[in-house]
């Protein structure tokens, strides 16, 4: 293990002094994703520091053991009481740090929040995950920008699309996709009967396009006039963006932005996601015998989550967690959730692999 730590910790100060070269300041693309992979590696660099000056420590005290002073060799005996059950919590924590991560995790991601059943309801639900969210990415100083918001008839929100950018975005968002579901009295009922409703989530990895390996050849690209509010935008110019991969036959398209060139973006985003999932579509399939992926597949019917308002509880369903905080899980305090998903996942990993 120390053999592995002291080659990411070269890496760490190799990429540390390279944030500094004039040429990588300049490019903003260049220094972003070198300084996202340095933020990634401080945690176990700092964690490898505490490790060695313990390990250095234990040995000091082994030494004292071997001294003739009976007084030197009781210091010795209590200093390793404390440093062993020390050492090992911390190897621990390496151990769960050093297991191979998704290169995916770094990446920044477009998110779209869909109002599902429940009518008015869901719509008005779907803007309160829209506002859930975004509090979470202000705790996470994340980057956001906003391609597209559809507003509901009576609040809310039909459909939001989103791009979040930051350190670490997929890693933490990639197991919110699939079906959102809110238990509560909507502001219609007059009976106070709590209804059902819903709305999806749909968390997509953000590619750079010169990073995606697709043959032009097997690409056959269709421009067209957007429809759907936009006034005379929509009429005049031909904003929307479809691809069709001919191998595959799998089709993407984007109509969310009045730029043709952000829906060019978030069309081959979709493609390329959708050319991986099918690409790995046999592994997944022999993999789940073995294990059920915390992540699933996106798919909007997938309920992973139900938000109940009357007992003020949120409970995942796919690490059977229940919160009775649900107040706080609305302003943005879904940390706890995410993390306990992360610690489940790589307790897979460390089981199957």
């Amino acid at each position: 293990m120390l053999v592995k730590l002291e080659e990411i910790y070269n890496h760490f100060i190799s990429i540390e002094e390279r944030l500094s070269d004039p040429s990588i300041v300049s490019d903003m693309k260049k220094y972003s994703k070198l300084n996202k992979e340095y933020k990634g590696l401080q945690e176990v660099v700092e964690l490898y520091k505490e490790y060695k000056v313990l390990l250095s420590n234990i040995a000091g005290a082994k030494e004292m053991l071997a001294d003739s002073d009976k007084d030197m060799q009781d210091m010795a005996k209590e200093e390793l009481n404390t440093l062993n059950p020390k050492v090992e919590t911390l190897e621990e924590k390496i151990k769960y740090l050093l297991i191979p991560r998704d290169p995916e995790d770094k990446l920044d991601v477009i998110m779209e929040i869909r109002s599902g059943a429940g009518g008015d309801e869901a719509s008005i639900f779907a803007g309160d995950l829209y506002r859930m969210y975004t509090k979470f990415f202000e705790s996470q100083k994340w980057k956001v920008d906003i391609i597209s918001l559809n507003e509901g008839s009576s609040g809310g929100y039909s459909k939001i699309v989103l791009e979040i950018f930051g350190s670490e975005v997929y890693g933490k968002l990639k197991f919110e996709s699939g079906a959102h579901r809110v238990q509560r009295v909507p502001r219609t009922e007059s009976q106070g009967r709590v209804h059902t409703s819903a709305a999806t989530v749909v968390i997509m990895p953000k590619y750079e396009l010169e990073d995606i390996e697709i043959k032009k050849d097997d690409l056959r690209t269709d421009t067209f006039r957007a429809s759907g509010a936009g006034g005379q935008h929509v009429n005049k110019t031909e904003s929307g963006v479809r691809f069709t991969h001919i191998p595959t036959g799998i089709v993407s398209e984007s109509t969310d932005s009045r730029s043709q060139h952000k829906n060019r973006e978030i069309a081959m985003t979709k493609l390329y996601q959708r050319i991986q999932e099918a690409q790995r579509l046999e592994v997944y399939s022999a993999q789940k015998s073995q294990r059920k992926s915390l992540v699933g597949s996106g798919d909007r019917s997938d309920k992973i989550r139900t938000y109940n308002y009357p007992q003020n509880r949120c409970t995942d369903h796919r690490i059977n967690l229940t919160l009775y905080s649900l107040n706080k899980v609305m302003d943005g305090d879904i940390k706890e959730i995410i993390e306990k998903l992360q610690v489940a996942e790589n307790t897979e990993k460390m089981v199957t692999e």
